[in-house]
């Protein structure tokens, strides 16, 4: 794609969030455009032909790169060009480019907005999995507990890489999109605006890295007026689950958040994971909305 065609797709899901108030399209998929990477990324552009000039009013991208769980795709249609068929012939493109012996096409719906789910039903997709956003309001954040023989350090670029890989490799190895992280999707966000080292948190134990609570900050958000603070993602070895390491980190990092001045702070939480809501929960957050990802049949 060139540069105009990466800006068209950009406008196009700013004036969706705009119009919507989520953004249509995830971070990973934003650096894919950015970057132009990735093997077996499939991008869908819909336009409006007039005469020899045409305007893009919807935008698909399809990632079959995860072989256990299946390929995965998004969807965005310009507001003033929804109710015209266009989501519905994208769906379409997607599933002719998933073979008889794939796993069933996924579908993201950001929001659980209700058109989306108009058209999930149109054409027969089930729900199968919903993540949370839940936020936090202004409040005080209380002192985080010390876990002894744990020291808590900030990030350093180009000395710690390899190993946060390794410890979110483990820390989500049932997570199909973070736990595969590589040290080159690392390095693409270290090299966005957004990545301040100051607010990602490490925790080692004898020299192991044993945990790490990475904080983001939005300088504009649907999810509220003015900057965002975000639980960018956090995550615990297996071997130091149930020692109250995650509580203390989370907390450390809200801690910091709110020392930069950013009230509310939102994360993303899968809705069927029961203890990690219910930690979320008692630090104050609550839920604010919900993406659904369906499956084709």
């Amino acid at each position: 794609m060139s540069e105009a065609d990466v800006a068209a797709i950009r406008a196009l899901a700013g004036a969706a969030e705009q119009a919507d108030g989520v953004a249509p399209l995830p971070e990973q998929v934003l650096l894919q455009l950015k970057h132009q990477s990735g093997a077996d990324i499939w991008h869908f552009v819909a336009r409006r032909l007039s005469g020899r000039s045409s305007e893009l009013i919807g935008y698909a991208i399809l990632d079959k790169t995860e072989l256990e769980e299946g390929p995965s795709a998004e969807v965005v249609v310009a507001p003033s060009s929804r109710r015209q068929g266009v989501g519905g012939a994208l769906l379409d493109a997607l599933r002719m480019k998933v073979r008889r012996t794939d796993p069933p096409l996924r579908v993201w719906a950001h929001g659980g907005l209700p058109a989306a789910a108009a058209l999930a039903a149109k054409r027969g997709l089930e729900p199968v999995r919903e993540l949370w956003v839940m936020a936090r309001p202004p409040a005080e954040v209380p002192p985080a507990p010390a876990i002894e023989g744990v020291t808590v350090a900030a990030f350093r670029p180009g000395t710690d890489d390899e190993a946060w890989v390794e410890l979110n490799a483990r820390a989500f190895a049932h997570h199909p999109e973070q736990g595969s992280m590589t040290v080159a999707d690392l390095r693409a966000r270290m090299a966005e605006p957004w990545f301040d080292p100051a607010g990602f948190f490490l925790a080692w134990r004898d020299g192991k890295l044993v945990g790490f609570h990475w904080t983001k900050v939005h300088d504009h958000s649907a999810y509220g007026q003015g900057p965002v603070g975000e639980v960018y993602v956090l995550g615990v070895d297996p071997s130091e689950q149930g020692r109250g390491l995650g509580k203390a980190l989370t907390l450390i990092g809200l801690a910091h958040l709110r020392e930069r001045g950013l009230g509310t702070v939102i994360l993303y939480v899968e809705g069927d994971n029961g203890p990690a809501v219910a930690v979320y929960s008692k630090l104050g957050f609550t839920r604010r909305s919900a993406d659904i990802m369906y499956r084709m049949p």
